[in-house]
């Protein structure tokens, strides 16, 4: 029995060492992306104007979203062809982050 809760307790925290500090709420995020106007020209699984998140997920994966995050309010161009993207710079730091999280993880339903 005791061996059991060792190994539970060295399991459980493995667990926590790769959990993210905060579980995202990805419902909440997928609605800021509407609310924010990001999904008329980005979808999930396929390109539209702008690549499809799960392909920028792929491309920047091990990215920090500090750093997309930036790049989301920061706007840009010839990243994923000619079609710039326009600066987000109305959204929050954190908003831009749920975003980004939300992207990096590759855009889940939940």
């Amino acid at each position: 029995m005791k061996r059991l809760m060792t190994t539970l307790a060295a399991v459980a925290g493995l667990a926590a060492l790769t959990a993210p500090a905060h579980a995202m709420d990805a419902a909440a995020a997928k609605a800021l992306a509407q609310k924010s106007a990001c999904m008329s020209c980005h979808a999930v699984d396929k390109k539209m104007v702008g690549p499809a998140y799960k392909a920028v997920a792929e491309k920047y994966k091990g990215m920090k979203p500090e750093e997309l995050a930036a790049s989301i309010k920061k706007g840009g161009a010839g990243k994923w062809g000619p079609v710039p993207m326009p600066a987000q710079a109305a959204l929050s730091d954190a908003d831009a982050k749920t975003l980004a999280e939300w992207i990096l993880a590759g855009a889940p339903d939940k």
